[in-house]
């Protein structure tokens, strides 16, 4: 890169590829490694990385494609919509290639070194937490790259929008290098939510056909959705949870068979944008056939720790999971346990109701909760007969207790509390099991289920499963059948969550297997008083794990009484808050009243205003038919009369008549056209009083509702406040003297422990005087022999000597 750059540099008689601060006053003429990793705002000859030759040409694409997105030396703003579709450009040319995803990240990395325009630097930053969101680096780069990103979004002097975004980016960096890169191009509604800062919504369905919306972006993965979900429905212990895909093919008639559905479990890195983009993919490809997609929220396995666990929600979704599964068949039971589950399941759906033949629904309820395969063995109504009778046995158990008994019954069923998957039969040595089976994994092994008709065939204990393991499309089990070891294979999608599953009881087991034996030799290492061993005794130990644990269950038990405060706050902030519209309501409605009472003043004026024009049209009506009388009889009196003698005063009579009437009528239609006004206000007002009235009574029943629901609530909620107050103090009381009986017994264990420390202390300072003296023992056998060693030496040297010395003391005697 240095020497293509050098070479373009000298070629083009110019330095205007990067910007950097000026050293001195003297300009270097030549390229160097600093300025490889500097902002430049012209194109790069080749790439940054050693890549292979055919992906150099894209890596200069790359590049470009940066300097557009940045905005370098161009005189308009860049759309959103452009921006979009050059991030789509590098997803498709970088997400498959891990090489091109090193170069890209080098690339904007250079960026943003010594940029000396803000709007380009923050447009740099964006595109690396883009990238970041979709891709993680290989691990060639990813330390530098992460703490490159650290260092930026820790550092003194960064600019604030820059920090947020190297902020950003360093999470995004966490989350893509666990889960890996996306399968799918990310989805243009996806950048657009990114580059917003915005939240995407998608619906998690439960088993009971009921949902809840979550939020995701590009980097979202299972476990994260699983964990925002569990904390919407405030589900606390979820571990066992998980999220599974639900395909369900639909062909006409078959639109509402119930079972035909497929789970496949989800793994926790799996990139939530990947998985809806498969749904659409899925459904494309299906065209001759309507296929549903949805993500269904629901438990991988159930675990014996699992009847430990006391949050509400965490019961009602296993019981969900199992009423699901059991009105599938996969639970086959006898009649009377089967009268015996329809019967809890009715009085969980509706409780207890004294006559429940009149209830509307119990037909329905009947079909609904008692399986098909169980229905057809005898008739309806003996069904309905026996499920009443054991119905209205239960009038004293409540919805939670009926709860807990169906989960009771279920749970001691030999396949009890399993997960299933269908699999179909590969190799059966037995040759006893039918083509498709239904194999069902608890905790004490491998249960398997013909699925038409829901029959249980065969059980193998854990103990009998001597080896397993999965591929991509089989699964095998080698187990004891008859004391005979045998190897079945199933074709199947899931082998590997079955061979999770089976692992995870063996674990279970094994686990439980130690606690026994481990607790176990420590209470006989404590009853043998075993001297050698009194340095390590098991039993303090194991009282100091039991002082912590119940000083566990002790600060559980606080946090559970400050959430519950916290909670009777927030119901006491609500309450005020309703008391607060109340007043409000109840203001609104006195302002609505006395509006009332003015429309009804001004309908009673407007009545009495139209009752005075009727009875001035009454007298006009008189004195119209007054005048035509008049009119009438000066007529015949023209008659009778000559024409020539009185010609002159009939007329005048006649004119003067006439023009009273015609006044007269003006008047009345005068007065008829006034009181059709007055008949209009008075409809008028009339219906604005009916609107004002019918408005009045539903505000009065809204604040009737309100007011029975606040005091409903409140005092459900004093109730449960006092109920768990009641029973936390109780078990602290509990735990406290559980403590200090521990706490003695545990003074005991020192005393003791003190004791046999002293003893052994004895018996060390013994040990140590023995071995004092089987040293000095030793010391001295060395020296007696060493002393015998010279006394026979010298005894050796010594005997010669007396002979000879014998011999010359007998020469001169014999001469």
């Amino acid at each position: 890169f240095l020497k293509a750059m050098q070479k373009q540099i000298q070629s083009s008689g110019k330095r205007g590829f990067f910007i950097k601060k000026s050293v001195g006053p003297q300009v270097r003429e030549k390229f160097t490694l600093e300025d490889m990793l500097c902002f430049q705002k012209d194109p790069i000859p080749t790439s940054l990385l050693k890549v292979p030759n055919d992906l150099v040409s894209r890596s200069i694409k790359l590049f470009h494609v940066i300097l557009k997105y940045m905005g370098v030396d161009s005189p308009a703003i860049i759309s959103l919509e452009e921006r979009i579709e050059l991030v789509a450009k590098l997803y498709k040319h970088t997400l498959k290639r891990s090489e091109l995803r090193d170069e890209l990240f080098a690339q904007i990395s250079k960026q943003t070194r010594n940029n000396p325009d803000r709007s380009w630097l923050i447009r740099a930053w964006e595109l690396m937490y883009l990238c970041a969101s979709s891709m993680p680096p290989s691990k060639d780069i990813g330390a530098y790259l992460s703490e490159y990103v650290h260092y930026i979004a820790h550092g003194a002097t960064t600019d604030s929008d820059v920090r947020v975004l190297a902020l950003n980016t360093l999470n995004a960096l966490k989350r893509s290098v666990k889960a890996g890169p996306r399968v799918a191009i990310p989805a243009r509604e996806e950048i657009e939510a990114l580059l917003t800062s915005r939240k995407l919504t998608t619906i998690v369905f439960f088993l009971d056909e009921t949902f809840e919306e979550i939020t995701y972006d590009m980097a979202t993965t299972v476990a994260d959705a699983v964990e925002e979900l569990a904390g919407i429905i405030k589900l606390s212990v979820y571990s066992s949870f998980s999220l599974f895909e639900c395909r369900k093919i639909v062909n006409g008639s078959k639109s509402s068979e119930v079972g035909n559905e497929e789970y496949i479990g989800l793994d926790d890195n799996k990139y939530i944008g990947d998985l809806l983009s498969e749904f659409k993919s899925a459904k494309d490809r299906n065209k001759g056939e309507i296929l549903h997609c949805k993500l269904v929220f629901k438990k991988r396995l159930f675990r014996e720790s699992d009847e430990a666990v006391t949050d509400p929600m965490f019961v009602q979704l296993s019981y969900v999971q199992l009423q699901h599964d059991y009105i599938l068949g996969n639970y086959p039971v006898g009649r009377d346990d089967a009268a015996q589950l329809t019967a809890l399941q009715i009085l969980v759906e509706i409780g207890f109701i004294d006559n429940p033949e009149s209830c509307v629904e119990w037909i329905s309820l009947l079909e609904r909760f008692l399986p098909r395969q169980v229905a057809i063995t005898r008739a309806k109504r003996d069904w309905e007969l026996d499920i009443i009778s054991r119905y209205q046995l239960m009038e004293h158990l409540s919805k939670d207790d009926a709860r807990n008994q169906f989960l009771r019954i279920l749970r001691t069923l030999p396949y009890g509390n399993s997960v299933f998957f269908s699999v179909r039969k590969i190799d059966d040595p037995i040759g006893l099991l039918p083509g498709r089976i239904i194999l069902g994994i608890n905790k004490r092994g491998v249960h398997f289920f013909r699925p038409v008709p829901k029959e249980y065939l065969h059980s193998a204990e854990l103990r009998d499963i001597m080896q397993f393991g999965s591929s991509n499309t089989a699964v095998f089990f080698k187990m004891r059948v008859a004391g005979v070891l045998h190897i079945f294979q199933f074709e199947t999608k899931q082998g590997e969550e079955i061979c999770v599953a089976l692992q995870t009881h063996i674990n279970d087991v094994m686990l439980r297997r130690y606690s026994k034996a481990r607790s176990g030799s420590a209470t006989s290492t404590v009853s043998q008083n075993d001297v050698s061993q009194a340095d390590k005794p098991p039993n303090a130990e194991m009282y100091d794990k039991r002082v912590q644990e119940l000083s566990k269950v002790v600060d559980e038990s606080q946090k559970k009484a400050d959430q519950l405060r916290d909670e009777l706050q927030r119901k006491t902030q609500q309450e005020r808050e309703m008391q607060e519209e109340l007043e409000g309501l109840k203001d609104t409605l006195q302002s609505e009243r006395h509006i009332i009472k003015e429309v009804t003043s001004e309908r009673d004026r407007l009545k009495s205003l139209c009752d005075e024009k009727e009875s001035s049209l009454q007298v006009a009506l008189v004195e119209k038919n007054r005048l035509e009388t008049k009119l009438t009889n000066g007529q015949g009196q023209e008659n009778n009369t000559k024409m020539d003698l009185s010609g002159n005063h009939c007329e005048r009579d006649t004119l003067t008549t006439v023009g009273s009437v015609n006044s007269g009528i003006e008047m009345l239609t005068k007065l008829e056209e006034e009181l059709k006004s007055c008949r209009k206000e008075l409809a008028a007002s009339k219906e604005v009083s009916k609107k004002l009235i019918m408005e009045r009574n539903m505000l009065e029943q809204r604040i009737q509702r309100l007011e029975r629901a606040k005091s409903e609530e409140k005092s459900t909620m004093q109730r449960v406040y006092e109920d768990e107050c009641r029973k936390l103090k109780a078990h602290t009381a509990t735990l406290e003297q559980k403590l200090e009986s521990a706490t003695q017994s545990l003074n005991v264990a020192e005393s003791t422990l003190a004791l046999r420390n002293t003893e052994v202390d004895s018996l060390q300072n013994t040990l140590k005087e023995l071995d004092e003296l089987r040293e000095f023992k030793a010391v001295c056998v060395r020296h007696n022999i060493h002393i015998q060693s010279l006394l026979g030496s010298v005894e050796i040297h010594i005997l010669p000597l007396c002979i000879s010395s014998g011999c010359g003391q007998k020469e001169p005697t014999d001469r």
